[in-house]
């Protein structure tokens, strides 16, 4: 399975459009690839809050109807990261999937909204639902950045099936040793492989860590960006998943019921 992170920078000069349109020309250069992965909330800005309810669309807009178009183009599945939602007076920071033929195949609403020197906690509502969805390569969890520091949110998807971990992000750079720790310790302790895309620039006077990674499932990273805009490719095997979890079953010995024995 061929795999591109693009680690984009993200520049307050930038528009909306314009950026959009420089990510589907990077697109166009990885033909070829099974799947693509996007950052979060990227078109926009995560950081850019005064942008937030004037740049958000619904979830059949420009936006969504775009990177279904390029996904069925270049014959690729596509994470294309998340994007401010609108739906029905609420906004939402909404991750979408894509599968080679165009199809949204997934859709999920950031459950851990950051309210730590950011305003999404008051601009944007939490969404409530896990998202697992079938592919050929395997089954895909779905996660947005801070959802990161939530073990839950991740058992709860390896319990529907997960194999495979894709987080799209905007971490910010003052934190990258906690960043780089919960890519390894997420795909370690749940045996999946993790994809993660990260933004990098300087926005809003908040500096990005970048440092995608591709880690696979005992918690091996395989591939990673550094400090600046690039595309992370490799290739894993999905089929070391479980292999993994036969030579190494510890998933099967978590204790659930704390009144019963180990054994």
């Amino acid at each position: 399975m061929k795999i591109a992170s693009i680690q984009l920078e993200i520049k307050d000069s930038e528009s909306k459009s314009a950026r959009i349109d420089r990510v589907e020309s990077m697109i166009d250069g990885l033909k070829g690839q099974d799947l693509i992965v996007l950052p979060e909330t990227w078109a926009t800005g995560y950081f850019s809050f005064d942008r937030y309810i004037d740049e958000s669309e619904e979830l059949n807009g420009d936006f969504v109807q775009r990177f279904s178009a390029k996904a069925k183009e270049v014959k690729s599945y596509i994470f294309a990261g998340s994007f401010i939602e609108k739906n029905n007076g609420k906004y939402y920071n909404t991750s979408v999937l894509f599968s080679p033929d165009g199809t949204l195949i997934g859709t999920y609403r950031k459950m851990h909204l950051f309210r730590y020197g950011s305003k999404e906690g008051q601009i944007l509502t939490r969404g409530n639902e896990t998202t697992v969805v079938d592919t050929e390569f395997g089954k895909v969890g779905l996660s947005t950045c801070y959802d990161l520091r939530f073990p839950e949110l991740y058992r709860a998807e390896v319990d529907l099936g997960a194999e495979l971990l894709l987080v799209t992000s905007a971490w910010p750079h003052r934190r990258l040793e906690h960043w780089k720790l919960f890519n390894s310790v997420r795909a370690l302790e749940n045996q999946c492989f993790l994809i993660s895309s990260n933004c990098v620039g300087n926005t809003n006077d908040v500096l990005l860590a970048g440092h995608s990674q591709v880690v696979d499932p005992w918690g091996i990273v395989v591939a990673a960006g550094g400090d600046e805009e690039t595309i992370i490719k490799t290739e894993i095997d999905p089929a070391q998943v479980a292999k993994i979890r036969d030579v190494f079953p510890n998933l099967k010995h978590r204790v659930l019921d704390r009144q019963e024995e180990f054994s």
